[in-house]
């Protein structure tokens, strides 16, 4: 078995021949060109796409697969250059009855071994979305049965950055994950934590303890992939593997999460909507320290504080690391020319921040940008927490 680097939420902002998938992400991220930054720059083994439930984006994959750079395999996934292997995902927003009665909405990440399994998955989801085209779209159905959808096409659902106040189930929907999955709750192996948390938040909460959980980039632009990644322990790269991964099954296994540091994560803090700031004071807040107003927007450390059930994190044995992880467009002063200066002499983004030293990056760099690097990196840099939709920033 050998260590790979994955990234399994990434978007799509146009198919290739310029069809709209998610209206906010790039135009430049389509699939063929997902394929390539994750070879060329970033360095990533196992990549998921979570918008190929498009009929757009699945003409793209047959064309895709016709050059003969790249081939399924029996175990699930797409092989490109023999480098990487694509997972192929759909990103779909279920309807749930929230707290206190009332309606929440969260997003659920749905993965397919095939090609022929995503088309027959998005065929039946025409039937409960109004634009199957379309990212993210809204179904007329629970999480609790989309999974049963998904699981008739041989595929596995992760709920997506569970605590985010928006379109989340820990955000808006519920305290506890086993209320809407019920009895079929062990079938959910995973969770994407999301920019704004990490493991010692997520850890408060005593059901998630069994669960693997996953940081990944929800990448809406090209730059943005890897900007939360994983490690992990697998035989080959393969959809099998990795859900053998998320099992921790016969050695496989997630051995470590790479993300922000969750107040560089813009729903870190609660924010106040008519000061617009962030709200000061010890967690959780319900009103702003400034104007009194109730208008708020409740970030994920205050909500974890309010539906935590252990007083302490206390990680499971077999709890990988969470490595706070600084994006190199995040690290002040650097830009696009010093970041390809350095993808040309490191290779990829990975090699930068996993096997550079400082010695390596003063022969490349300015001595004040190359150190601003390695604080990034030892978590030695000042934050600004984030808040009401605005990321956090680093301070030198």
């Amino acid at each position: 078995m050998y260590e790979v680097f994955a990234d399994l939420h990434i978007h799509i902002g146009r198919s290739k021949n310029n069809k709209p998938i998610k209206i906010t992400a790039a135009k430049s991220l389509n699939f063929e060109n997902i394929a390539k930054e994750c070879v060329d720059r970033k360095g990533i083994n196992i990549v998921g796409i979570i918008d190929c439930g498009s009929p757009y984006v699945q003409e793209d994959i047959e064309e895709f697969l016709s050059t003969g750079d790249a081939y399924e395999i029996e175990d699930g996934g797409i092989i490109y250059k023999d480098k990487i292997c694509i997972i192929l995902g759909s990103e779909i927003e279920t309807s749930e009855i929230g707290l206190n009665g009332k309606c929440g909405s969260a997003h659920n990440l749905c993965y397919f071994p095939h090609l022929k399994d995503i088309k027959a998955f998005s065929e039946e989801m025409k039937g409960h979305i109004k634009n199957i085209t379309l990212s993210s779209q809204r179904a007329d159905i629970s999480a609790y049965e989309l999974l049963n959808i998904v699981q008739k096409y041989n595929g596995i659902l992760i709920p997506a950055h569970c605590f985010t106040p928006h379109k989340s189930f820990y955000g808006n929907c519920t305290d506890r994950l086993s209320k809407i999955f019920k009895e079929k709750f062990n079938d959910i192996y995973a969770i994407e934590l999301g920019l704004s948390s990490d493991t010692n938040l997520a850890d408060k909460i005593s059901e998630l303890e069994t669960r693997t959980f996953l940081t990944n980039s929800d990448a809406h632009s090209l730059p943005k992939i890897a900007r939360e990644y994983n490690k992990i322990l697998i035989n080959d790269i393969s959809f099998k593997e990795l859900v053998k991964a998320l099992k921790n099954e016969d050695g496989r296994k997630i051995i470590c999460n790479y993300g922000l540091d969750p107040k560089l994560g813009k729903y870190h803090r609660t924010f106040c909507e008519v000061c617009g700031k962030n709200i000061k004071g010890d967690a959780p807040v319900s009103l702003c320290d400034t104007c009194d107003s109730k208008n708020i927007t409740m970030g994920v450390y205050d909500r974890i504080e309010v539906i935590k059930d252990k007083n302490e994190s206390i990680s499971p044995n077999n709890r990988p690391n969470y490595v706070y992880q600084v994006p190199l467009t995040f690290i002040p002063g650097l830009g696009a020319k010093k970041i390809n200066k350095l993808l040309e002499h490191f290779g990829t983004e990975m090699n930068i921040l996993h096997k550079a030293s400082i010695d390596d990056l003063e022969a490349i760099l300015d001595k004040k940008t190359a150190g601003n690097i390695i604080s990034a990196k030892e978590g030695q840099m000042n934050i600004e927490e984030g808040g009401g939709g605005i990321y956090g920033k680093i301070k030198c």
